[in-house]
């Protein structure tokens, strides 16, 4: 049987557990230390910008949702001052058109009532007959300036012009066998002045049409 081996306590195991991990050198360590706080910095660096272009970002979301409401306000403003220039535009182009109306009628009475006439005679040109009524002041005039047309436009039956005090300046009745027509300004205005009306009062967004006078 062999000897058995003998602890030696004159071996020191510790020398051997500090050569294994072997000392850091005072500047590798100042070293890592600055390198920790660069990095650190440069963390806190990153974090910082991200979070204010986060800020930035929303900001700027919100200032846009700002902006695109005052552009629809301003967009449904703008509707309602030009529904109204409009409006006020039309009613004046209707009064307008009343004078130069009124004007027109005062100077030339028998134009429109002329013009009536030579559409009939043409169309009209194998009738019998046909009957004017105009007011009374126009008789002389129509009753010679209506047989005139009526030969210019190859109308070879009777003209007969016939004066009414109920009928006013401008207007007239035209009739023949089987028909006839009349030109009433007041009647013609006064359909003109409704459909106006119901016109201004949708730009204006009203119930009820406007009644308008001169």
């Amino acid at each position: 049987m062999g000897a058995t081996a003998k602890f030696l306590f004159d071996v020191d195991f510790g020398a051997t557990a500090k050569e294994a991990t072997p000392a850091v050198a005072a500047a590798e360590h100042q070293a890592a230390l600055v390198e920790a706080e660069q990095r650190g910095y440069r963390n806190g660096v990153n974090a910082a910008e991200a979070q204010a272009r986060t800020e930035a970002e929303r900001r700027t979301a919100a200032a846009y949702e700002r902006i695109a409401s005052a552009l629809d306000q301003l967009r449904g403003s703008l509707k309602k001052v030009e529904d109204r220039f409009e409006a006020e535009a039309v009613e004046v182009a209707l009064a307008v058109g009343r004078k130069l109306s009124a004007d027109l009628i005062a100077q030339e009475p028998f134009a429109e009532i002329a013009a009536l006439a030579d559409q009939c005679f043409r169309e009209l040109i194998a009738a019998p007959h046909i009957v004017v009524r105009v007011n009374g002041a126009l008789y002389g005039t129509a009753k010679e300036k209506l047989e005139g047309i009526a030969r210019a436009r190859g109308f070879e039956g009777r003209v007969v012009v016939i004066a009414e005090a109920e009928i006013a300046p401008g207007d007239c009745r035209i009739e023949w066998a089987d028909g006839g027509l009349k030109r009433d300004r007041a009647a013609t205005e006064a359909a003109i002045t409704e459909a106006v009306g119901r016109y201004i009062a949708s730009r204006r967004g009203e119930t009820a049409p406007q009644t308008f006078r001169e």
